[in-house]
């Protein structure tokens, strides 16, 4: 009581006072170390989330590459087929850590209400006139001949069918993996910008497996894989950057018929070639190892900040 003790009251006054509560002696519950080891306050902690991805993705991949290898596919299919078991790999990991972390599938950066809209065919064209326009570059300093049909009738439509499942398979997959969960988890931690820079340069380095690769190449799948990175901070999604690639692939290595990271396809349309210094043709690498890639890679990231300027996410990615 705030003026008067008890001892001032009258008996019959005491009696109608109410019990006063008695001091809590124990202390409240505090949070299991386990808990606070994996568990911030944005959910589970963000280098856990990612490195738990990554081994999960490395075991399942690694196990759909080996079951693959004992089905009996030509070399072709087995190709596809490898791509699309990586993309699943790549998958399974983040829908299971998604249900773990209480977020949306579209937070990671594929929402299927936007599966093959109007960002999708936007950037296809934004890929097929990136590796256009440095084709053409290299045509008007005589370093690339166009050659004629290399193939005829309709293996023309078999082939550019087959390629562009083979390279919107390669665009998910690529995609997914180093700008799907993994750039959204790593960027809770660090930050967009920086996750991004990691990504890209991790991006680059994956392509040192590809036979006839180089470092100017290496350097070149880095930069435009942080071009991707800026198409995700400005659409909210991946399915620019998905269309994008899927057609700079297929325009690379079907239609203008040139190596792509140091592989040259079967079945592509051209009998092109290349002339001139390594340093303007890239050599084995293709075109990706021209140091006039870096030029264009250049005009695309200045052109699409101009056409794409505000920053959009959706609610889910908000963290990015």
């Amino acid at each position: 009581m705030s003026q008067r003790s008890m001892s001032d009251l009258t008996p019959k006054q005491a009696e109608s006072q109410p019990d006063a509560a008695p001091p809590s002696l124990t202390a409240p519950p505090q949070p299991s170390y386990a808990r606070v080891l994996f568990w911030g306050p944005d959910g589970l902690r963000s280098g856990w989330g990612f490195a738990f991805y990554l081994i999960a993705y490395y075991i399942l991949q690694v196990l759909a590459v080996e079951l693959i290898s004992r089905l009996p596919l030509g070399n072709l299919r087995s190709t596809v087929a490898d791509e699309f078991a990586s993309f699943v790999a790549a998958v399974i990991p983040a829908l299971i850590l998604s249900r773990i972390e209480h977020r949306s599938w579209g937070a990671y950066g594929l929402p299927p209400g936007r599966a093959f809209g109007k960002l999708f065919w936007i950037g296809c064209l934004w890929g097929f006139a990136g590796i256009s326009l440095l084709i053409v570059v290299l045509y008007g300093f005589h370093a690339f001949s166009y050659g004629h049909l290399y193939i005829h009738g309709l293996r023309i439509a078999r082939f550019a069918f087959f390629w562009g499942v083979m390279f919107l398979t390669v665009g998910f997959f690529e995609e997914f993996l180093l700008r799907g969960y993994t750039q959204f988890t790593l960027a809770r931690g660090i930050g967009f910008w920086p996750a991004a820079i990691v990504l890209s340069v991790a991006f680059g380095l994956i392509h040192l497996n590809n036979s006839g690769e180089s470092w100017p190449g290496v350097l070149a799948a880095a930069a435009i894989g942080f071009f991707f990175c800026l198409t995700l901070r400005r659409t909210g999604n991946l399915w620019f950057a998905v269309g994008f690639h899927a057609a700079w692939d297929w325009g690379e290595s079907f239609f203008y018929s040139v190596p792509d990271s140091g592989m040259l396809s079967p079945g592509h349309l051209l009998s092109s070639s290349f002339h001139g210094p390594v340093w303007l043709t890239g050599g084995s690498v293709g075109p990706e190892g021209s140091a006039l890639c870096f030029v264009v890679i250049g005009i695309l990231w200045i052109a699409f900040s101009q056409v794409y300027r505000d920053r959009a996410l959706s609610p889910d990615m908000g963290r990015r």
